[in-house]
């Protein structure tokens, strides 16, 4: 286990995530508010979620030099993994490290908010990547925006380390070159990915 993935796990311990029982039984009341929405957008979006043993939670309240993207496993509670994401450039114009704002309109390069479903994968400008459908009216224009997960270069510890914030995508959720095989392992097709703050 690397460092940053151990330190994102206590943190998300502390709040009580990391320890929690069987996702069935948690109140959501008691449940940290990602997971909740999460649960609550399981729920409402029932259909169309096929597999529902793993969720992505994408917590935008912190800022990109921060692990903020978690995979969960939904019968234990237990995150899987916790992991750098940037943010839409167009939802940080002063390239802060924090994001500012959503957007669901072509051309912002903001990121959404929102519960996404996961898609298929594709072999694009990026390698590896894999589409999000939205399924709110906050990001239904996610697939026509071609918001997807992939990895880049402006990802990495290293670029973390240095500036206390990584690059800005153009509304994707983009990780590290590292973590992007993990990501599409975890977090495959017919998923729920949650993304707030």
């Amino acid at each position: 286990m690397n460092r940053r993935r151990f330190i994102g796990g206590l943190g998300l311990g502390a709040i009580g995530l990391a320890a929690s029982p069987t996702f069935a039984t948690v109140r959501l009341d008691t449940m940290p508010p990602l997971l909740a929405r999460a649960r609550s957008a399981l729920i409402t979006h029932g259909g169309r979620v096929l597999h529902r043993d793993r969720v992505g939670l994408v917590d935008f309240s912190a800022p990109s030099g921060q692990p903020r993207f978690q995979i969960v496993d939904i019968n234990n509670g237990r995150v899987l993994t916790n992991l750098l994401v940037a943010h839409g450039r167009g939802s940080d114009p002063g390239n802060t490290g924090v994001l500012q704002r959503f957007s669901n309109r072509a051309g912002s390069n903001a990121s959404s908010g929102g519960a996404f479903l996961i898609g298929d994968t594709y072999f694009g400008k990026y390698g590896r990547s894999r589409r999000v459908h939205g399924l709110e009216p906050q990001n239904d224009q996610a697939f026509a925006r071609a918001i997807v997960i992939h990895s880049a270069d402006y990802v990495s510890d290293n670029m973390a380390r240095a500036s206390g914030r990584v690059g800005r995508s153009l509304g994707c959720f983009t990780v590290s070159h590292e973590d992007i095989s993990e990501v599409l392992a975890l977090l495959g097709q017919g998923r729920l990915l949650l993304a707030d703050r």
